[in-house]
């Protein structure tokens, strides 16, 4: 063996779009293990597996000898940013990350929502959002803060009876079971940029769902509007003022003459069905003034929501819709697609995640003197050797000062 220092513990990679967080772990090991850095952990690693039993080795998956690597929470192909990745072993702390807080910030792009609730996905509704200001908005997040329930989106990794809810809906199929709500908490959660229409190049994607795929994702879509936007995860509801997600989202019908030079009230949407008994007043949350169709109507107002994609190609083109970015500090489990999607319930419309960064993760912040720059394995191990080498020795450090302190309860 070498004799010098073998290099383990835990560091961040910035993480760039368009790859999995499996991805990234793959290409460090392609330049980590014909590395000098990392040739005593290789050298040392190599002893030992000599060293195992037969029952041991064949125990092992591979035989293949890799510099192990792992990471602690994955990233989408959409987000970048911290991405909290373990060495040797490092890697068997990667779990302390898992429950710690995680800070995000993330566009929302109003007016549609897709299968993915992302703008990867395909369109499966659009939305009414001339409507939408910044004031409502700042209205709608109030209910977001602090302890609520969520519930994941229908493409996460979740598993129910031992399969991906994201592979039921690419097959197609409503999952065996309700997707459950979750507590999370919400530490912190702003507004930093409010895009007014007409001044940003955020799109909705141009693929649309089709066929059996379109209609489970509007079945389960229908079941969502039913359901109220977090509840307050101690049981008691953070505010008193009903909103439009209270009510499912229609098409709403034709207006008569009459309807549409009536006077309203300040605060309030009119809500009609297909006969003039049923008109009523709904309070809404400030800034949505816009009509939306009551449970209560029936036929040609619910065929009409199940074409509004088809229609709208057709239709004179509309001015871009609103967005806004938003940061927030979440606990683990939080799903910042999710609250996008929330989002545009709460504002009476329908919203998709646009972007997404997670700024950081633990201690670990998106900074260019914390994290390794994914661009820097192309320059060669002279650009990422050294860079590694200080994370992993500061990784040491505070791992040592921590049980030192703290021998029981060290924590990332």
């Amino acid at each position: 063996m070498s004799g010098e220092k073998i290099y383990e513990g835990v560091f961040a990679v910035h993480k760039p779009q368009g790859i999995t967080s499996a991805e990234v772990i793959r290409n460090l090991q392609t330049h980590f293990n014909p590395s000098d850095t990392f040739k005593p952990w290789l050298e040392t690693e190599q002893i030992r597996r000599k060293r195992e039993s037969d029952r041991q080795r064949k125990r092992r998956r591979t035989q293949r000898l890799d510099v192990k690597i792992g990471h602690g929470g994955t990233l989408d192909p959409l987000a970048t940013g911290v991405l909290v990745t373990g060495i040797g072993k490092g890697t068997k702390h990667l779990n302390d990350f898992l429950g710690c807080t995680k800070s995000y910030e993330t566009v929302v792009l109003f007016g549609a929502e897709t299968d993915t609730y992302d703008r990867l996905g395909k369109v499966v509704r659009r939305g009414p959002y001339e409507h939408i200001t910044r004031d409502a908005v700042e209205k709608a997040l109030e209910k977001f803060r602090g302890k609520i329930m969520q519930r994941p989106p229908i493409f996460s990794a979740l598993k129910v009876k031992g399969k991906p809810l994201y592979e039921y809906a690419r097959e197609g199929k409503v999952p065996p079971v309700e997707i459950k709500e979750r507590p999370v908490e919400v530490k912190d959660l702003r507004i930093v940029e409010w895009y007014e229409p007409g001044t940003h190049e955020y799109q909705w994607p141009e693929e649309e769902a089709a066929g059996e795929e379109k209609a489970v994702a509007e079945k389960l879509l229908e079941k969502d509007d039913e359901l109220p936007i977090a509840t307050s995860a101690e049981g008691a509801e953070k505010s008193d003022v009903q909103d439009a997600s209270a009510t499912k989202r229609k098409t709403p019908p034709p207006q008569s003459p009459e309807a549409t030079t009536a006077p309203k009230e300040e605060g309030t949407a009119d809500v009609q069905g297909d006969s003039a008994p049923t008109a009523k007043k709904q309070k809404v949350s400030e800034g949505d003034s816009v009509p939306v169709q009551s449970e209560e109507s029936s036929g040609a107002p619910q065929e009409a929501e199940k074409s509004t994609i088809s229609e709208d190609k057709d239709a004179a083109p509309k001015a871009q819709p609103a967005a806004v970015k938003i940061v927030m500090t979440v606990t683990s489990g939080f799903y910042v697609r999710s609250l996008a999607h929330d989002l545009g319930k709460a504002v009476g419309s329908c919203a998709l995640m646009s972007s997404l960064i997670r700024t950081r993760q633990a201690h670990f912040e998106l900074d260019s003197d914390k994290v390794l720059e994914y661009k820097d394995l192309e320059a060669g191990e002279e650009v990422w050797g050294p860079k590694v080498q200080r994370f992993l020795d500061e990784w040491e450090k505070k791992r040592e000062a921590e049980e030192s302190s703290d021998p029981i309860n060290a924590s990332p």
